[in-house]
């Protein structure tokens, strides 16, 4: 069952993307930085969507309950890389995985927004969710902070490799931070499995878009 009060946050005006004349650029200010993304229609992974900038604005907002300073951050479905951009600002070592088809862009976003800045390297890895996991990602030498997820279900047949994703990297002292739209009955269906799973507490709520932000941890034995 869920824990815990929800929050519910109104996005600030200063907090909503200023979109530029370029169709295909949109800029963002996080955490006193200028942060430009290139979108791609191509891909669904390659646009920003709402969870990400709630998130993103969470993480901006609350570092002293999340301080991701030198922490081990990966990010599953990393789509533009806005998220992962934030959380190396903050101070991570961030690693931003996706599908392969979307890490030409995802890289690009990446490098020119860290390039310049004094912090943790950002890492890009493909990362097919359930998909060789034990080869890519083993145990012994990865393990994360934290697990960052936005708007990563919606009408798609991987949501069990998924679930199955966030279990295998959600280890004990592992928070894992996922902002979602929800949509449609099939993303409640997914946060039920969800608490089923994992100890699950709402964090906020975002009335204007419909998301919902949410931090599990593993059930201690």
């Amino acid at each position: 069952s869920l824990t815990g009060s929800p929050v519910t946050l109104k996005i600030l005006q200063n907090w909503v993307p200023k979109v530029s004349h370029y169709f295909d650029k949109e800029h963002y200010t996080y955490a006193g930085h200028q942060i430009v993304i290139q979108e791609s229609i191509e891909h669904f992974g390659a646009v920003v969507w709402p969870g990400a900038l709630a998130l993103s604005q969470y993480l901006e907002s609350n570092q002293e309950q999340f301080n991701l300073k030198d922490k081990k951050v990966l990010e599953i479905g990393a789509g533009t890389g806005l998220l992962s951009i934030v959380a190396c600002i903050l101070g991570a070592h961030v690693t931003a995985t996706d599908l392969p088809e979307v890490l030409e862009n995802l890289s690009y976003n990446i490098s020119r927004n860290t390039q310049n800045l004094n912090m943790h390297k950002p890492e890009v890895r493909k990362l097919v969710w359930g998909e060789g996991l034990n080869e890519d990602f083993p145990l012994s030498t990865h393990h994360y902070d934290f697990i960052l997820a936005t708007d990563v279900v919606y009408h798609h047949a991987a949501l069990e490799p998924l679930l199955a994703t966030m279990v295998y990297f959600c280890k004990p002292g592992t928070v894992l931070l996922w902002a979602n739209k929800f949509r449609f009955s099939t993303d409640y269906e997914f946060l039920e499995k969800v608490c089923n799973v994992f100890n699950t507490t709402i964090l906020a709520e975002f009335p204007e878009s419909n998301v919902k932000l949410l931090k599990a941890t593993v059930r201690e034995n």
